[in-house]
């Protein structure tokens, strides 16, 4: 058996590695909200490179499940089922976040108008069970061929992480 040394390969076994999924392209696997992890791999999800919004600078799929599953009271206040002008400002509000993450406040949350959105929950000190059961509602997801640019350049990262639908960046 050969092992395939291409970009692509190493890609591909970068996210099998992390995710447990063998079935990356045959059948086409569709990310979506209620994604759950795969047992074997490392509790990530495969997000979607559609998924993502450039201009927000967020996958609102897995914002939106993230969401969905820890905070189901704002999906309606929000307007996250529906392409709306609140969903779409709910998506301009993700460029608060941006600035929230910048500030390494995104732990806190962001509001938007009269609604207050957690946005991650971070790991749990030994012995507390609440924030155990939270820190586990996260949803880690590395997406492929993740395009950015905002102009015909066509920039793309090999592969973009995302906590919760936010981008990841490594420590400095």
């Amino acid at each position: 058996m050969t092992t395939d040394t291409s970009e692509k390969g190493l890609e591909g076994l970068i996210v099998r590695s992390m995710t447990g999924r063998v079935d990356l392209l045959s059948p086409p696997y569709l990310a979506s909200e209620t994604s759950t992890p795969v047992a074997g791999g490392t509790g990530w999800l495969i997000g979607d490179p559609k998924h993502y919004d450039r201009g927000a600078c967020v996958d609102l799929v897995q914002l939106r499940g993230f969401v969905m599953a820890t905070q189901p009271d704002l999906v309606a206040k929000l307007s996250l089922e529906t392409d709306t002008p609140t969903r779409a400002s709910s998506s301009r509000g993700s460029k608060r976040s941006r600035q929230a993450r910048r500030h390494r406040r995104a732990a806190q949350g962001l509001d938007h108008g009269p609604v207050h959105v957690d946005l991650f929950y971070g790991t749990p000190s030994p012995g507390n069970d609440k924030a155990t059961e939270r820190f586990a509602r996260n949803r880690f997801s590395v997406t492929r061929q993740l395009a950015y640019s905002r102009d015909e350049t066509r920039r793309a990262l090999d592969l973009g992480l995302f906590i919760n639908g936010l981008p990841s960046r490594p420590s400095s």
